[in-house]
């Protein structure tokens, strides 16, 4: 078996503290794929510092959600990471430059997380950052991750092939 084969869909989220919007994502996506044994599903930032929490408004909106991790913990994105990921979804053009040039050996496996969106007002836009915001970017945000993140799984599914071994 190749050392770089990955039975699994690793699905990774990507922003910059890696404690709003890709833990976010996270939980809903994981949400989306609950009770299927082909998907494993992570988050990362461009320029975290790891081990933080989730941010408060986060936490307390996906555990309202059912959804929160009390084992939650940011970490930074690294060649690792990378390569164990068979799908990348960042959330703003910034981040996939940031990982385009610090990975460029897998720009082929990253896109932006609105890319694939069925609303045409939604797709290819960024996600908005509510980092040091109100509890309504939080919401804001979640609704927008709502409205994508469907179109992220059905492209995966729609595409994906599995390695050979």
């Amino acid at each position: 078996m190749r050392p770089d084969w990955h039975p699994l869909k690793h699905v990774l989220f990507v922003c910059t503290g890696n404690t709003c919007r890709s833990p976010l994502a996270e939980a809903m996506f994981r949400e989306l794929v609950k009770g299927r044994a082909d998907y494993q599903v992570s988050s990362a930032g461009v320029a975290a510092a790891p081990g933080m929490p989730a941010s408060k408004h986060t936490a307390a909106i996906l555990k309202e959600k059912g959804l929160h991790r009390d084992d939650f913990c940011s970490r930074m994105l690294d060649e690792e990471i990378m390569k164990a990921a068979t799908h990348v979804f960042a959330m703003s053009c910034h981040h996939i430059g940031a990982i385009e040039e610090e990975f460029p050996q897998h720009a082929d496996k990253v896109y932006l997380v609105s890319e694939f969106a069925a609303d045409d007002v939604l797709r290819g836009k960024d996600v908005s950052d509510p980092f040091g915001q109100g509890r309504a970017a939080y919401e804001e945000t979640l609704r927008d991750l709502d409205k994508m993140l469907p179109s992220v799984l059905a492209f995966i599914e729609q595409t994906w092939k599995e390695p050979p071994p």
